[in-house]
């Protein structure tokens, strides 16, 4: 991790990072106290872990998720994912009235997407570009 994803990590941590990690927790843990809902904890435990250091880091369709992904993703929209992407899209809102707070409002908007629909994604880390200047290009040369 570099520098500036860890001074990133550390401040989103002391914000928000936390309370969202511990609500997170707290939420598998009640869906795990039934065994329908085993599924939904362990994405909102994965939610948990990825929240506390969402920089340097991205979700991606996890390899064999199928139907089943798919029919507890729309159960967990009705429940819980709505709501957590009204707060995520909120928070991210009011991160993004100062300068200095936008990064952490555009990691609320990932979140928010993420918290939407989580089950079949896995968490994979992200590789920082090999020079500032060819950030961003898709073209590879």
């Amino acid at each position: 991790m570099d520098g500036l994803r860890l001074v990133l990590n550390l401040v989103w941590l002391v914000l928000h990072g936390w309370v969202l990690a511990v609500a997170y927790l707290v939420a598998g843990a009640l869906a795990c106290l039934t065994v329908v809902g085993i599924p939904f904890g362990i994405a909102a435990f994965r939610l948990a872990f990825f929240v506390v250091l969402p920089f340097g880091r991205t979700t991606v369709p996890a390899p064999g998720a199928g139907v089943a992904s798919a029919l507890g993703n729309l159960v967990w929209f009705v429940l819980a994912g709505w709501w957590l992407a009204v707060v995520h899209v909120l928070a991210g809102l009011v991160f993004c009235l100062t300068i200095i707070g936008i990064p952490f409002g555009v990691a609320s908007f990932k979140l928010a997407a993420v918290g939407l629909f989580p089950l079949g994604k896995q968490v994979v880390e992200t590789n920082a570009p090999q020079s500032w200047f060819g950030a961003g290009q898709a073209v590879v040369r």
